[in-house]
């Protein structure tokens, strides 16, 4: 076998530290699959919420199984917090790898129709849902080229193709970034990419979209393959963005979602 060929280790992250935001914020949430997957993976993870207790919560979760992580509580829409996140993650691992860009306002913006939307409200959610990850990654980067270079995973949504609510304009702009940041860094060796989501049966996905809702019924009857997917099912996407299998990807967006893209 030549030293070029492709093995499975390509996708271990073992000596590599990630930083998952919105982790800790919701039970069963994709931020706490993620945090877990990517410590199972190797990976030393920095469980970071707004929410302190959510994030101690998966952080002893990964612990107890061997793993290894610290919970931070953090608010990605302050630039003070989120450089007070990048030293806490230096100081208990010693460096960055890994920055996914999770937290986001999803449920609170759901439902009222653009029009009809407080300017508050929409920058308020703006201020997390982008401008938040833009705040996260520009802290990452020194940490990444103290590293040789690093990976950003930005979470977008089915619901953004087509953008239909203030959440979706906030996933298509995420896109943007994605885009941007990738054209931007990747003569720093980081590479940016992002994963959109279908329906998610997280706490947050079954409490926005209930099995009985008419949304739900017509997606069951529309969607290819599988309209709606659990937490963990996001898993193997991650890795392979985060982890050396995906060191030529950059700048896409990774649908995962069951054909949902597709439903005609």
């Amino acid at each position: 076998m030549s030293v070029a060929d492709f093995t499975n280790d390509q996708f271990r992250l073992d000596g590599k530290v990630a930083i998952v935001t919105g982790a800790g914020g919701r039970g069963n949430s994709i931020g706490r699959a993620y945090a877990v997957g990517l410590a199972n993976a190797g990976a030393s993870v920095v469980v970071a919420d707004l929410n302190k207790e959510g994030a101690e919560r998966v952080a002893a979760e990964i612990n107890d199984a061997g793993g290894k992580a610290i919970a931070v509580q953090a608010d990605i829409a302050d630039e003070t917090s989120v450089a007070a996140m990048m030293e806490a993650t230096q100081a208990a691992f010693g460096g960055l790898d890994i920055l996914v860009n999770n937290a986001a306002l999803m449920v609170e913006a759901v439902g009222t129709p653009a029009i009809q939307t407080s300017i508050a409200d929409f920058e308020k959610l703006m201020r997390v849902n982008l401008t938040g990850a833009l705040i996260s990654s520009k802290a990452a980067v020194p940490l990444f080229q103290a590293r040789g270079g690093g990976k950003i995973v930005n979470q977008l949504s089915a619901g953004g193709f087509p953008a239909q609510t203030t959440y979706g304009i906030s996933k298509v702009a995420l896109l943007g970034l994605t885009t941007t940041l990738a054209t931007e860094l990747g003569r720093m060796n980081v590479n940016v990419n992002a994963i959109a989501p279908g329906m998610t049966m997280s706490d947050a996905g079954k409490a926005l979209t209930p099995e009985e809702s008419p949304f739900v019924q017509a997606a069951m009857a529309r969607v290819v393959k599988q309209p709606r997917g659990e937490p963990q099912d996001l898993v193997g996407a991650l890795l392979l963005l985060c982890s050396p299998a995906g060191d030529w990807i950059t700048g896409q967006a990774l649908n995962v979602d069951g054909g949902f893209i597709m439903r005609n």
